[in-house]
């Protein structure tokens, strides 16, 4: 959609700078609102072809959705790609920062963000959860190991063949009830590691089930079953893949995609030399993270078929995700006979693993 005025707005919790730029009389027009959208609004329409925009951030797509029901062309920019002249960093309040907005609009030099509908939005809210929950349980065990540790309490039972059992085991946990402590207060302090321990591991179990039944949704269902022939992903890893792009078609090819996980080489190349380092880790931090765990699944894997003949997925999109099974497995054997150090071998792999996701999920869509 063609404008002529560019509206930038420095958004907050509690306020709304917008500053209103004309490129054709090149008169910019500032105002502070309190965080109305109808108030900001009524002002932007007032303008001539009034387009507008605002940082992505913390403050989330309630503002641009608000907004465009009110009649206003508005786009959420890539803060990550809005580079600030260096002779301007040390001027920065509210009223310059939406100009700078502006100016960048008018200069038709703003990467938008997708914004996701409401239920997409909610999706991937429930699936953030989970990993939240998993990072807290563990650090409540990380605790409650560590406090044992302190007073010389260390699980180190062995089974049958002498291997060492796991910790957090049903073993694990009958050694756990045959620990006392001399002090009161430090059996109060480990029956509260122990609760929470408990609570949190409950908690994992009850958001999982919410998104076992959200992924047999239909809008869902059919895109994560496909991304769970992929050997090393399961239902948690899929879902949360699916509603975090939410639409595979709107990355052009494989490379885009991967590059929008972050799991693309960085570079630092000029004139004739040549430099390339780790992965880039500039973009969406919790699916890439996904990516990373399933990814360790190819280090000693078959290449064989992950998933059994289903009705409910294509036997085209199986036998694709059996091809690749076979070229990561191949590939992470290939990275190791190279000396490739573990963590950068994985690294490498989860790229390619990523660029299947895509396929398939483009494939599941019918539109590739």
């Amino acid at each position: 959609m063609s404008y002529v005025t560019s509206v930038g707005l420095d958004v907050h919790a509690r306020s709304i700078t917008a500053a209103a730029f004309n490129p054709l009389t090149g008169e910019v027009t500032t105002k502070k609102f309190d965080n109305c959208p109808a108030e900001v609004a009524d002002w932007i329409l007032s303008f001539e072809e009034p387009k507008a925009v605002y940082e992505s951030g913390v403050t989330g797509f309630a503002l641009v959705r608000e907004l465009r029901a009110l009649g206003v062309d508005c786009v959420v920019g890539a803060v990550s790609k809005m580079h600030k002249p260096a002779a301007d960093k040390r001027k920065k309040n509210d009223r310059e920062d939406a100009v700078f907005l502006a100016r960048l609009l008018a200069s038709r030099n703003i990467v938008e963000v997708f914004v996701p509908d409401e239920e997409t939005e909610a999706m991937r809210d429930i699936a953030r959860v989970l990993e939240d929950v998993r990072d807290d349980l563990v650090r409540a065990r990380h605790r409650m190991t560590k406090f044992l540790m302190r007073h010389g309490y260390v699980f180190d039972e062995k089974n049958a063949s002498g291997t060492r059992i796991a910790n957090w085991t049903r073993a694990f946990w009958t050694w756990v009830r045959t620990i006392e402590f001399s002090q009161e207060a430090d059996e109060d302090a480990f029956a509260y590691y122990i609760s929470e321990v408990r609570h949190l591991e409950q908690t994992k179990k009850q958001i999982e089930n919410y998104i076992r039944k959200y992924a047999m949704q239909d809008r869902w269902r059919d895109r994560v079953d496909a991304l769970r022939c992929l050997k090393g992903v399961e239902t948690m890893t899929a879902f949360a893949v699916v509603v975090e792009a939410a639409v595979f078609s709107r990355f052009d090819n494989a490379s885009a995609f991967a590059a929008w996980l972050g799991l693309v080489p960085s570079e630092h190349s000029s004139g004739e030399r040549l430099a390339r380092g780790g992965i880039t880790k500039a973009g969406n931090s919790h699916i890439r993270k996904l990516v990373v765990e399933s990814a360790w699944h190819y280090a000693n894997a078959l290449p064989k078929r992950k998933c059994a003949p289903t009705p409910e997925v294509p036997l085209s999109i199986e036998n694709h995700a059996a091809k690749a099974t076979k070229r990561l497995v191949a590939r992470r054997r290939q990275l190791h006979t190279r000396g490739k150090k573990p963590c950068v071998a994985n690294c490498a792999t989860a790229r390619e693993l990523a660029c299947w996701m895509w396929a398939i999920g483009r494939m599941s869509e019918g539109t590739l």
